[in-house]
């Protein structure tokens, strides 16, 4: 099992995941990284999420991939 951590930024901050999360596989870091964006963006609050972007690195700080919180709100009207 390795250990990954969801840091979520956009270009005034970034939020750093310090624990970290245990996972089995790539697949699972996939499903885990959607659930992180889906739990933020359907959070109450005057946040708008389309300029966030979820990173995902291993313990040695080594990016496995980046998700824009975009690409699974949608577009707007």
């Amino acid at each position: 099992m390795a250990k990954v951590y969801f840091h979520y930024s956009n270009s005034e901050g970034v939020c750093v995941d310090q624990r970290g999360t245990a996972v089995g596989n790539l697949t699972e870091v996939r499903n885990h990284a959607a659930r992180v964006v889906q739990s933020l963006i359907t959070t109450q609050g005057p946040e708008d999420w389309r300029d966030w972007t979820l990173h995902v690195s291993d313990d040695l700080n080594d990016e496995i991939f980046a998700l824009p919180f975009s690409s699974m709100l949608g577009k707007l009207h």
